[in-house]
Order: C-alpha cells, then sequence, then structure tokens
C-alpha cells in the first residue's frame, strides 16, 4: 500500500514538472506598429468622432478643427483678387474706335485707288490714303501693346494673392482629421472641444490584424531560421493550455544584444542574443504585450 502511494505521489510530481517545463525555442512579446495621429491646424475641436477600441478604416473622416477664420481669410484674399482683375483694360473696347477708323481708312484708300484709275484723283491723294491706314495700324499695334502689358501686370499682381489663397486652402484641409490606417483606436489623448495647436497629439491606433511577436535567439539558434519561415507560436490559454498560431519569419538582426531585463533570469540576461521578429496573424484572442512562445522546427499547427 504505501508503495503504491509512493508511486503515485512520484508519478504526480514527474507530470506536474512535464506539464510545467517549456521547450519553446525562443520567448517574446507581441507588439505592432503605432502610429500617433496630431492635429496639423490650430483652433478648437469642434468633432472627434472615436472611442479607445473603436476600429477605423483608413482615409476615415473622423473630426475637424474650427476654421471660421480661416474661412474669413479665404474670403478676403478672394476678394482682393477680384479688386485687382477688375481694374483690367478691356481689350477688344479700347481697339473698337480705331479698329473702325483702320475699316474706313481701308474703304477710303480703295475708293481713291479706284479714282486714279479714272484720272479723277491724284497720286498725293493716294499717299495720303496709304499713310493713314499705317498710321491707323501702328496706333493699334501700340495701344493692343500697352493693353497686353497693363493687363499681365495686374495679373502679376495676383499672383502673391493666389498663392496665399492656396495657403489658407491647404490650412482648411488640414483641419480636417482623416484617419491614417485601418486599424483600431489604443489611446485618445484630445476630447472634443479641446484646443490644439499643430503636433498636439490627438489619438493613437495600430492595426491588431495581425501582430508581431518580437523574440529572441541566440547566435547557436541562427542556423535553424531563415526569412520567410514558417513557425510554431503558443500563447497561454485557459486551463493552463497553450494556443497555436502560425507564424511566419519576416526579421532577424544582424547584430547582437544583450538580452532584455524582462526576459528570462539575471544570469540569462548577461548572454548575448540576436532579436527575430514573426508576424502572426490575430483572430481577436492576441493581445499587445501579450507573452508567446516560438518553436522553430516543430510542425506547424493552425487554430480551427
Amino acid at each position: 500500500m504505501n508503495n503504491k502511494l509512493i508511486l503515485l505521489i512520484f508519478l504526480a510530481l514527474t507530470g506536474a514538472c512535464t506539464s510545467n517545463s517549456s521547450d519553446s525555442d525562443a520567448t517574446g512579446n507581441f507588439e505592432t506598429d503605432e502610429v500617433i495621429v496630431s492635429a496639423e491646424a490650430s483652433g478648437k475641436v469642434l468633432q472627434l468622432d472615436i472611442q479607445e477600441g473603436q476600429a477605423l478604416h483608413a482615409h476615415q473622416l473622423v473630426g475637424y478643427v474650427d476654421t471660421i477664420q480661416l474661412v474669413l481669410q479665404k474670403k478676403q484674399i478672394q476678394y482682393s483678387i477680384q479688386a485687382v482683375l477688375a481694374r483690367r483694360a478691356n481689350t477688344t473696347v479700347q481697339l473698337s474706335a480705331l479698329q473702325e477708323q483702320l475699316a474706313n481708312a481701308n474703304k477710303e484708300k480703295i475708293r481713291v485707288e479706284n479714282l486714279l484709275k479714272a484720272d479723277a484723283a491724284t497720286q498725293k491723294q493716294l499717299d495720303d490714303a496709304n499713310n493713314q491706314v499705317l498710321v491707323l495700324e501702328k496706333q493699334i499695334g501700340a495701344l493692343n501693346s500697352t493693353l497686353t502689358i497693363a493687363n499681365s501686370s495686374l495679373k502679376s499682381e495676383t499672383l502673391p494673392l493666389q498663392a496665399q489663397l492656396d495657403q489658407v486652402q491647404d490650412l482648411i484641409k488640414k483641419s480636417k482629421v482623416v484617419n491614417p490606417i485601418e486599424g483600431t483606436v489604443l489611446t485618445q489623448y484630445t476630447l472634443k472641444d479641446e484646443v490644439v495647436s499643430p503636433g498636439k497629439a490627438l489619438y493613437k491606433i495600430a492595426d491588431l490584424s495581425t501582430l508581431t511577436l518580437r523574440a529572441y535567439v541566440s547566435e547557436n539558434q541562427l542556423a535553424e531560421i531563415k526569412i520567410d519561415q514558417k513557425v510554431n507560436v503558443n500563447v497561454d490559454a485557459a486551463d493552463g493550455k497553450y494556443k497555436p498560431y502560425e507564424g511566419i519569419i519576416t526579421w532577424v538582426s544582424d547584430k547582437a544584444e544583450f538580452t532584455p531585463k524582462t526576459i528570462q533570469t539575471k544570469d540569462e540576461r548577461a548572454n548575448l542574443v540576436y532579436a527575430i521578429k514573426i508576424k502572426v496573424k490575430n483572430d481577436g484572442f492576441l493581445k499587445l504585450g501579450m507573452y508567446g512562445e516560438v518553436k522553430f522546427n516543430s510542425p506547424v499547427l493552425k487554430t480551427n
């Protein structure tokens, strides 16, 4: 009886040690690239439709900063441009009188030519008619050149105003808060009705559909791994069990570093290791900072 009891206790202890031991090749924590969305304009936040944990689409409009002063400034510049352009000369109207005189001069020239053929006019009369046509043509050319230069000068005066208008329009565009990436809001830093300035953080967002397990391996393990290699990743689940995931190695550091203080024991932290990154598709169970274990050469298991 005593021997059986001793055997049962031994088997129980052996099983407990086996279940608690880890045969993983590497360990680490899940992380992701986080984007901090900041204000690009100054003013009061009139709308910011976000909540922590909310999923947002890329290029989604989530809010805007007060633009009343910018809109008024835009109108002022537009009125200034209109005032400058209103001083432009109407070339057609300005030249119409001389063009009418030229048309009459050409008619007179033709009439004198016909009279000269009939010996009813002199050569001097024809010369005078030709000179009158030439004078009017030169006057029209000179006036047209003057009006063109004047109008071009006025148009040049509007160029700085147009640049100011473009600048204000860009500020109005930047007053809109547009979400840059597909992801989930992690932290909200600013609330509606707060006054912000350019660079003020509004919220932090990250794509949680795929997480990165940053793990560490020794120099001896480098021969076991390569980029695009599929590995088995295990995370803690209920009842002391593991939940398996398929991971893909996407990066291996080319420089050794001391083991991070958060990893392993004090003695092991003095060892030189290489960081690796493993992409794991998230089914909603994985969380940032969660601990994960990696097995390189075991069959890759997939979750149902």
